[in-house]
């Protein structure tokens, strides 16, 4: 466990977490696993003027950054300090034009997942998609080849295994949010499932 004063616990530890120096590996099914990423695309879509669907050689070309932050695992863990490396979520946008009605987004990853958000959410400065943590490609268990990463949620709405991003006008809920989960997450408030 990670050693923290109390006043740093408070601003940076949401109520009921528990500060890990792991990484715990959560998910339901069976993790993809890619030997070959010329099949792999990113597709872009909803309620934008155009369509635009990338190969992976084509989003990992897009410029990157690096950002470091905490996460906050629904479960009750949080982990400190992580240092991602990926795509600005600006620069994704960026290729296509989204229409003035869109409000929310819809996350599409491998399986079927899916985790929902309003737009202000995923465009908010620092969130990325991330093929690298703490300086290391992403493990398949940690959603290799590509992540989405918007730390200022539950850990559940970075989805893992991301494959494309749905404009939409109105919001509905995720895989996670359909099996109970808050429509939101917001960890400071303990949003962790519907009827929080």
């Amino acid at each position: 466990m990670f050693d923290l004063k109390k006043n740093d616990m408070q601003n940076r530890v949401p109520p009921n977490q528990k500060v890990t120096t792991g990484f715990p590996v959560l998910h339901y099914g069976d993790v993809p696993h890619y030997e070959d990423l010329s099949q792999w695309d990113f597709r872009i879509f909803g309620l934008v003027e155009q369509e635009v669907t990338l190969t992976y050689e084509q989003m990992t070309a897009l410029p990157t950054t690096q950002v470091t932050n905490d996460i906050h695992c629904v479960t009750g863990w949080s982990k400190l300090d992580n240092l991602w490396e990926g795509i600005p979520v600006e620069e994704v946008v960026k290729l296509v034009k989204v229409k003035p009605e869109a409000k929310y987004v819809m996350l599409h990853a491998e399986h079927g997942w899916t985790a929902n958000m309003p737009l202000e959410d995923f465009m908010r400065p620092g969130n990325l998609f991330a093929f690298k943590h703490n300086g290391e490609p992403l493990t398949p268990d940690h959603g290799y080849p590509l992540r989405f990463v918007v730390p200022h949620l539950y850990f559940w709405k970075s989805a893992k295994w991301v494959r494309g991003v749905e404009f939409l006008e109105k919001d509905k809920p995720g895989f996670w949010e359909k099996n109970g989960y808050h429509m939101y997450g917001n960890p400071w408030k303990e949003q962790r499932f519907a009827w929080d």
